[in-house]
C-alpha cells in the first residue's frame, strides 16, 4: 500500500505473478527463481539491436548454466518471435536447456536449435554469444557446483575464433566465465547492457506511471 510500483525478485518461480493477483499497483518481475527475467530481456534485445542493427536472421549461442539461467529462458522466448533466428545451446549435460523451453517455445515456433558441448567449435558459427555464470545458489550440494563452475571460460584466445562483429553479452555478475582480457575487446557488450539497463528500466517505470515523454509529450508505451 505504500508503493506506486513493486519490483520483485524472488527465489521461487511464479512469486511475482502471484503477487500481481493481489497487489493494487503494477508488479515488475525482476527475476523469479530459475524461470524468467523479463526486464533483463528488454535490455538484451536493445543491446543486440544496437550491435547488429536487427533482431532477426541471427545465430545466437547461449553458453553456461542454461538449466537455471532465467535470463536465457526469457531471451529465447523473445527471439523466437523474430523470423529465421537459430539457437545453439552450449552446456554440460547437467545444465542443459530445460525441456519446457524446447517443447513450449522452440518447437511451436519451428525454430532451429542444437544442443552442443563445445564452445570452441560453435563460436565461428555465431552472430551473438550470450554467456552465463554457473549459479552456486541453484545447487543442492557444493561438490556439483565446484565440478561444473569452470566448464566454460571465454578468453581472448577463444574469442579470436569468433566473427569480428560478434557481440558477447552477459547478464552479470560474472565469476570467472569471461576472462578479464576480453573486457577491452570491442565485442564485449556486457558493459553496454548495464548502461542500457538504466534506460530500459526508466522507460518501464515511466510507462507504468503514465508519465509522458518530456520531449514528445507522449506516454512511453
Amino acid at each position: 500500500c505504500y508503493a506506486d510500483i513493486i519490483a520483485m525478485r524472488h527465489p521461487k518461480e511464479g512469486a511475482p505473478l502471484r503477487a500481481s493477483m493481489y497487489a493494487t499497483v503494477p508488479v515488475i518481475n525482476a527475476g523469479d527463481g530459475g524461470h524468467n527475467h523479463p526486464t533483463q530481456t528488454l535490455i538484451d534485445l536493445m543491446t543486440i539491436r544496437q550491435r547488429k542493427g536487427h533482431l532477426d536472421h541471427l545465430t545466437v549461442g547461449f553458453c553456461g548454466d542454461l538449466k537455471f539461467g532465467r535470463t536465457v529462458h526469457s531471451l529465447v522466448n523473445s527471439l523466437v518471435r523474430h523470423p529465421e533466428n537459430e539457437f545453439y545451446f552450449i552446456s554440460p549435460e547437467e545444465l542443459k536447456i530445460p525441456d519446457y523451453v524446447i517443447e513450449e517455445t522452440l518447437k511451436p515456433n519451428h525454430s532451429f536449435y542444437k544442443e552442443v558441448t563445445s564452445l570452441e567449435e560453435t563460436l565461428p558459427k555465431l552472430d551473438v554469444l550470450y554467456m552465463t555464470r554457473v549459479q552456486k545458489e541453484r545447487f543442492f550440494n557444493e561438490e556439483d557446483y565446484v565440478r561444473l563452475k569452470d566448464t566454460y571460460i571465454l578468453n581472448r584466445e577463444k574469442l579470436n575464433l569468433a566473427q569480428p562483429d560478434m557481440p558477447v553479452l552477459h547478464p552479470l555478475p560474472r565469476v570467472d566465465e569471461i576472462a578479464s582480457d576480453v573486457d577491452q575487446d570491442p565485442r564485449a557488450a556486457y558493459f553496454d547492457q548495464v548502461q542500457n539497463g538504466k534506460y530500459i528500466r526508466m522507460a518501464l517505470i515511466m510507462a507504468l506511471l503514465e508519465i509522458p515523454d518530456p520531449l514528445t509529450g507522449r506516454t512511453v508505451l
